[in-house]
C-alpha cells in the first residue's frame, strides 16, 4: 500500500530522468531490488568476510594509445568506433553519442588533440577505453568497488553525529588524516581480499612485456590488491648429475612502497612464496590458475569472477545481505554452499547477433537459474559469478576440477562436486553482476563449440554418472534435460532429420510411397498435411525464442517482449538459432563418438571486421556444410522421384522445415558477416581461398596456411579414437553406399533389370572416375618437375594433349551412353547425385582405416580425392555469394540487418567509415 501510495503521489520531472540508458536501467533494478526479499545486513564488523578470484591469463590489461590507433581492414580503429558510435560493443545498452563529449568536459579539453598533447590526459583517454571494453582494468575497479562500499558503510557504522555532519567523501579514501577512515579501511581489509591470479606475470614481467606494466599500475592504483603467479626460477641442483633445475614458486605480490631516493627499488613486493613439486599447468589452463592461487584467499565465502565481468558499486552495497545466507537454511534442511546471482549482459549492441545472444544468455542467467534453483533443485555453477563457501569446498577438492580434456567445462564440475557432497546450490535475484558475451559469429560458434564438447565429457565423466543414481525420479529428469539432455535432445531433433529423409528415399525408391500416396485410404491426407505443416513451423526455432520472450515480459512488459520477439524474426533470428542446432550437434556428436575436447580460445578484441570465406569454410566445413550439402542432394533426389504421384503443396508441407534448416546451415555464416556482399572483399576472399587450398601442408605450416595442414588437423579425433569410435564411423559411412544402390536402379538405361550387375558395374565407373582424377594430376606433377629441366615446351604440351584426350573420351562416352541405351539428361544428373556422395563415403571410410591406406600407398591419391572435393564444395557455397555480390542492393539490406538497431538510433556503418576515411584524407591533406 505504501508503494501504491508513493507511485500514485510522487511526480517525477523529466529532467529528473537520467538520459542514459544505463543509468536507467541500474537505478531501476537497484530500486526494485530493495523491494525483494533479502537478509538483514549486519555492521561490517560483524559479517562475514570474503574473498574474490579471478583468473587472467593474456588477456588486454589496458589499451594501449597504439592498440586505440590501430586500425582494421576498413580503417576504423578502436577509439574512433567509440566517439563515433551510439550502439558499441563492450559497451552498455544505450550510451549517447555526446559521451566523448562528456570526456572532453571532464578533463578541461576541447579537441582530441588537445588532449593528446599531456601524458596525464592520455593515460585517462586509455582509461576510458578500457573500461569500455573487457580488460583486466574494468574487471579489478568493477570488484574493488566492495572495498570502497565497505569503508563507506563502516564509516555509517562508527560515525558520531559530527562526523556524519561532516559527511563522507571518496576523495578523503586518499588519505591518512581522518583517524575514524582510517579504521574503517582496516575493518575493510580484514572483511575483503582480491587476488587475480595472473597465471604468466612472472614471464612477462621478466620479459618486459607492457602487460606486467599494466598489472603492476593496477596494484598500485589499488594498493589492497593482490597478485598471484606462478614464478618459474633457475636454482642450483641437489642432484650431481645436474647444474641447475627448473624450480617452480606459488607466488602473491602487492605493489610496494617506492621513495623517491631509491630509484632502484623493487615495485612489487613478495607477501608469500610457497615452493611446489613440480609445474602446477598439468590440466586445463583456468582451473589449474584458479587452484594455485585459492590458498591465497581469506574469509569464509569466495566470490569467483571471470575476466569478462565487472560489478557496480550500487550493488556492492548488498554484499552483506547476500553472505548472511550462508547462515540461512534453505529448504529448511541445509545450509547453502553455493550462492548463486544474476548477471547483466552488457555486450550485444553492435549487431542482431549481439542482441540474439544477450537476450538468450540473459533469460538463462535469470529466469533459467531461477527455475533450476526453486523448484527443480538442479542448479549447479555455470562460470558465474556465484559466491561458494570456501571452507566447504576447500576440504572437499576446491572450486573446479582440472583434469584434462574431461574437466573443460570445469565450472559445472564444482557445482556436481558441491550436490555430490551434501551441499546446496541457491540463485538470488537482488543483486546482479555485470557480463560480456561474444557476438560475433564465429566467436559465438566457437563458444557453442567448447560448451558442446564439455558436455560431451560430461556425459562420458563419473559425476553425472553418481548423480544419476543418487537423484530422487525427479531431480534425475530435471539434472538430465538442464546439462547433457539438452544437447543430446538436440543431437536427437537433427538425427531425425536424417532418419526422416534416408526413409522416405527407401519408400520413394522401393515404390511404397507410390502406393500409399495413390491408394484410396490415403488419397485424402489435408489433416496429415496440416500437421505436417504445423511442425515445420515449430521446427523453425520459434520455441527457442520462448524462454527470452518470458523473460523479457517479466523485465520489461509483455508489449515490449511481443515487439522484440517480432523484431527479431524480422532480422532473422531463426536462422541464427537453427545455425546454433548444427554446431551444439556437430560437436557434442565428435565428443562422444571420437573424444578430443579442446578449449576453443574466442578473444574478447574488436571484432566487427569481414572473416574471409577460407576462414568460414575451415570453421563451418565439417560442422554445417557437409551436412547441408547431403542433406540438400536427399532433398533434391526426394523431389525427382517422387514428384510424379506427389502434388508440391505436400512436398512443401513436408520438407520446408528441412529446406530452411540447409540453407541455413549452408549459407547463414556468409548472410551474417559483415561486408559479406560486397564485391571488393569478395575478389578477395576467392583469391585468398585459392592460395589456401593449393598450399602445400608440412611440419610447422599452420591449417591457416594450408588447406594440407587443416585436412590432417581435421582427423586428430579419428586417430585417438578407440576401436569402436573407429568401427562406428565406417557404418555411418555405409549410409551413401546403400543411397546409391537405391539409385541406380532408377536410371532410365536400367529400369527394366534388378541384376546386382547392375551395381557392381557402378562400382567399375566409380573406379575409373578414380583413376582418371589420380591420372591427371600424375601427369602435372611429372611434367613440372620433369619438363623445367628439359623439353619443357614439349611436355606441357603432351600433358595437353592427354587432357584434351580425355576431355573428348568423356564427351564421346556420354554421346554414346545417350544414343544407344538412351541415357536421359535425368540420368546423368542422378548419376553425378549418386557417385558424389559415394565418394565421400569412400574418404571417410580411408580417413578411418589411415593406417592401412598409408601403409599400401594409397594415401596421397586419397588426399588428391579429399582435395578435390574440397574444392567443389567451395565453388559451390561461393558461387551464389558471389552472384549475389554484383547487385549493390545486396549488401544493403545485409547491412541494415546485421546493424538494425543501430540504424534505429542513427548510426549508419557506411558513414562512419566514409567519414573516417574522409578525416584521414584531410589530415594528410594538410
Amino acid at each position: 500500500i505504501k508503494r501504491l501510495h508513493l507511485l500514485l503521489t510522487v511526480k517525477e520531472s523529466a529532467m529528473d530522468v537520467p538520459t542514459n540508458l544505463d543509468a536507467r536501467r541500474r537505478i531501476s533494478f537497484f530500486a526494485n531490488s530493495l523491494f525483494m526479499d533479502m537478509p538483514s545486513a549486519p555492521k561490517v564488523r560483524h559479517m562475514l568476510p570474503f574473498s574474490v578470484l579471478t583468473p587472467y591469463y593474456k588477456e588486454d590489461v589496458l589499451f594501449s594509445s597504439q592498440a586505440l590507433e590501430d586500425q582494421n581492414e576498413d580503417g576504423v580503429s578502436i577509439l574512433f568506433y567509440l566517439q563515433k558510435s551510439i550502439q558499441k560493443y563492450f559497451l552498455f545498452l544505450g550510451f549517447l553519442v555526446d559521451e566523448w563529449k562528456h570526456f572532453l568536459q571532464r578533463v578541461d579539453c576541447n579537441t582530441e588533440e588537445e588532449l593528446r598533447e599531456t601524458e596525464q590526459l592520455e593515460d585517462e583517454l586509455r582509461l576510458w577505453a578500457s573500461y569500455r571494453g573487457q580488460t583486466l582494468t574494468r574487471t579489478v575497479r568493477g570488484m574493488m568497488y566492495y572495498r570502497q562500499a565497505l569503508v563507506l558503510q563502516a564509516f555509517l557504522d562508527m560515525a558520531r553525529d559530527e562526523d556524519l555532519r561532516e559527511g563522507f567523501r571518496a576523495a578523503d579514501l586518499l588519505n591518512d588524516e581522518s583517524p575514524l577512515l582510517t579504521q574503517c579501511k582496516a575493518i575493510a581489509d580484514m572483511k575483503f581480499t582480491y587476488v587475480v591470479s595472473c597465471q604468466q606475470y612472472g614471464i612477462q614481467k621478466r620479459s618486459g612485456d607492457h602487460r606486467a606494466q599494466d598489472i603492476l599500475r593496477l596494484m598500485t592504483t589499488y594498493p589492497s590488491l593482490r597478485v598471484a603467479y606462478i614464478d618459474e626460477v633457475e636454482e642450483p641442483s641437489k642432484d650431481r648429475n645436474k647444474k641447475i633445475e627448473k624450480v617452480y614458486y606459488s607466488a602473491l605480490v602487492k605493489a610496494a612502497v617506492t621513495k623517491p631516493d631509491d630509484p632502484g627499488q623493487k615495485l612489487d613486493q613478495d607477501i608469500y612464496r610457497i615452493k611446489l613439486p613440480g609445474n602446477a599447468m598439468l590440466g586445463e589452463g583456468k582451473p589449474e590458475n584458479q587452484n594455485h592461487a585459492i590458498i591465497f584467499t581469506r574469509g569464509e565465502g569466495l566470490q569467483t569472477i571471470d575476466m569478462n565481468q565487472e560489478h557496480y558499486m550500487e550493488e556492492t552495497l548488498k554484499m552483506r545481505n547476500l553472505l548472511q545466507e550462508f547462515l540461512k537454511k534453505h529448504d529448511g534442511v541445509r545450509y547453502p554452499s553455493i550462492l548463486g546471482v544474476r548477471e547483466h549482459i552488457f555486450t550485444g549492441s553492435v549487431s542482431s547477433l549481439a542482441w540474439f545472444m544477450s537476450n538468450q544468455e540473459t533469460s538463462f542467467v535469470t529466469i533459467g537459474q531461477r527455475v533450476l534453483a526453486n523448484p527443480l533443485r538442479v542448479r549447479f555453477h555455470y562460470g558465474h559469478p556465484d559466491i561458494f563457501d570456501r571452507l566447504f569446498h576447500l576440504t572437499r577438492g576446491g572450486v573446479s576440477k582440472a583434469s584434462k580434456i574431461i574437466n573443460l567445462s570445469e565450472d559445472i564440475f564444482a557445482g556436481f562436486n558441491s550436490t555430490l557432497r551434501e551441499g546446496n546450490v541457491t540463485h538470488h535475484e537482488y543483486m546482479q553482476v555485470g557480463k560480456g558475451r561474444d557476438v560475433g559469429l564465429n566467436q559465438i560458434s566457437l563458444f557453442e563449440a567448447k560448451i558442446a564438447n564439455g558436455n560431451g565429457e560430461q556425459t562420458l565423466s563419473r559425476d553425472v554418472y553418481r548423480l544419476g543414481h543418487r537423484f530422487d525420479f525427479f531431480r534425475m529428469l530435471s539434472c538430465y534435460y538442464t546439462t547433457i539432455g539438452f544437447y543430446f535432445s538436440t543431437m536427437m531433433t537433427v538425427w531425425t532429420v536424417y532418419v526422416f529423409l534416408y526413409g522416405r528415399l527407401y519408400l520413394v525408391l522401393s515404390g511404397l510411397d507410390e502406393a500409399l500416396a495413390t491408394g484410396k485410404r490415403f488419397i485424402h491426407n489435408e489433416p496429415l498435411q496440416v500437421a505436417l505443416a504445423s511442425q515445420s513451423f515449430v521446427q523453425l526455432g520459434f520455441l527457442m525464442a520462448l524462454p527470452m520472450m518470458m523473460e523479457i515480459g517479466l523485465e520489461r512488459g509483455f508489449r515490449t517482449a511481443l515487439s522484440d520477439f517480432v523484431l527479431m524474426q524480422l532480422q532473422l533470428a531463426s536462422v541464427f538459432f537453427t545455425f546454433s542446432l548444427g554446431t551444439k550437434t556437430h560437436y557434442y556428436g565428435t565428443t562422444l563418438l571420437h573424444g578430443g575436447a579442446e578449449y576453443r580460445a574466442t578473444g574478447r578484441g574488436f571484432v566487427v571486421f569481414h572473416a574471409k570465406f577460407a576462414e568460414n569454410y575451415r570453421l563451418y566445413s565439417r560442422s554445417h556444410f557437409v551436412k547441408g550439402i547431403e542433406l540438400l542432394i536427399l532433398l533434391i533426389v526426394y523431389e525427382i522421384f517422387g514428384q510424379s504421384y506427389r502434388g508440391a503443396i505436400a512436398y512443401i508441407f513436408i520438407t520446408f522445415s528441412m529446406w530452411f534448416m540447409v540453407v541455413t546451415w549452408l549459407f547463414a555464416p556468409f548472410l551474417f558477416n559483415p561486408s559479406g556482399f560486397e564485391w571488393q572483399k569478395i575478389v578477395d576472399d576467392w583469391t585468398d581461398w585459392n592460395k589456401w587450398i593449393s598450399n602445400r601442408g608440412g611440419i610447422g605450416v599452420p591449417p591457416e596456411k594450408s588447406w594440407e595442414s587443416w585436412w590432417e588437423k581435421e582427423q586428430e579425433p579419428i586417430k585417438y579414437s578407440g576401436k569402436r569410435g573407429i568401427v562406428l564411423e565406417i557404418v555411418l559411412a555405409l549410409r551413401f553406399f546403400i543411397y546409391q544402390y537405391g539409385l541406380v536402379y532408377h536410371l532410365n538405361i536400367t529400369k527394366h533389370t534388378k541384376s546386382v550387375l547392375v551395381y557392381c558395374l557402378s562400382w567399375v565407373v566409380i573406379f575409373v572416375i578414380l583413376l582418371v582424377m589420380k591420372v591427371i594430376p600424375s601427369i602435372h606433377i611429372f611434367t613440372v618437375s620433369v619438363g623445367r629441366r628439359k623439353f619443357s615446351a614439349d611436355f606441357q604440351l603432351v600433358f595437353r594433349l592427354i587432357k584434351g584426350l580425355i576431355f573428348i573420351t568423356f564427351i564421346s562416352i556420354i554421346i554414346i551412353l545417350i544414343a544407344i541405351p538412351h541415357m536421359t539428361v535425368q540420368d546423368i544428373f542422378v548419376c553425378i547425385l549418386a557417385f558424389m556422395p559415394t565418394g565421400w563415403g569412400l574418404l571417410l571410410v580411408a580417413q578411418a582405416i589411415k593406417p592401412v591406406i598409408v601403409r599400401i600407398g594409397l594415401w596421397g591419391s586419397i588426399k588428391a580425392l579429399a582435395r578435390g572435393y574440397e574444392i567443389i564444395m567451395g565453388l559451390l557455397l561461393f558461387t551464389p555469394i558471389a552472384f549475389l555480390a554484383w547487385f549493390p542492393f545486396v549488401s544493403e539490406f545485409q547491412t541494415r540487418m546485421l546493424f538494425n538497431q543501430a540504424f534505429s538510433r542513427g548510426l549508419q556503418i557506411s558513414r562512419i567509415l566514409g567519414g573516417h576515411k574522409k578525416d584521414r584524407a584531410t589530415r594528410n591533406k594538410e
